[in-house]
């Protein structure tokens, strides 16, 4: 997922990749986007940041500087911090009814890992909903007086090249968006081909002419 921040504006854009989109990774070859990170970290651990944000740019014309990692092993623990996240469906996803839904730690993850859905688009969708969500929570004033506890286990969970000076600037940014909206954007259907690789791999084939505009319009 790409994350464009406009702090002036404040504008907030988040861009969902299908993980199964074919492109070309520097140095492997051929591949699904996601195994950008699991090659480098296989063969040179701490590696994987930047063998993704290499294939983005090769890929997309996009120069991305920054990544936020997430390890979902201990990321009940940063739900719990918060008191638990409220997650409003518009249909039932997951295994959860349509409508709002308290989700604990260990129902959060859940929700996150499940692909009994439907296909990799349900799950941008999917996702896309929970990372809306998970924000909104974050910049709640109830939440606020759990901060030591979220800072604490955020530590333990997240890793990120992003500088300590530019960190203000992004929360102001996100808690002034938060009230205008965050927009939510997607590599969709209509800009890929399935196919099936001669391994038997399903894929997605990116259809350039449709998403490099799309991507210069928005980004």
């Amino acid at each position: 997922m790409l994350v464009s921040v406009n702090p002036l504006l404040p504008i907030v854009k988040l861009l969902s990749i299908p993980r199964d989109l074919w492109v070309t990774i520097p140095g492997f070859g051929e591949n699904r986007i996601n195994a950008a990170h699991f090659f480098a970290e296989a063969q040179e651990p701490n590696t994987g940041p930047d063998l993704a944000l290499k294939t983005i740019k090769n890929s997309f014309g996009i120069d991305l500087r920054y990544y936020v990692r997430f390890n979902l092993e201990g990321f009940p623990e940063v739900v719990e911090s918060m008191g638990g996240i409220p997650l409003n469906l518009p249909e039932p996803m997951a295994g959860l009814p349509a409508g709002l839904n308290q989700l604990n730690g260990t129902q959060a993850l859940a929700f996150l890992r499940s692909r009994s859905d439907g296909d990799d688009f349900f799950r941008i969708q999917q996702g896309q909903i929970f990372v809306s969500a998970f924000i909104r929570q974050l910049l709640n004033p109830s939440t606020w007086p759990r901060i030591p506890q979220i800072l604490s286990s955020f530590s333990q969970v997240m890793d990120t090249n992003l500088p300590v000076w530019l960190l203000p600037r992004l929360i102001l940014a996100f808690v002034r968006a938060s009230f205008t909206g965050i927009e939510t954007l997607s590599i969709d259907r209509s800009m890929v081909t399935p196919t099936v690789t001669s391994e038997g791999a399903q894929v997605l084939l990116p259809n350039w002419d449709l998403i490099l505009p799309y991507l210069g319009n928005n980004f």
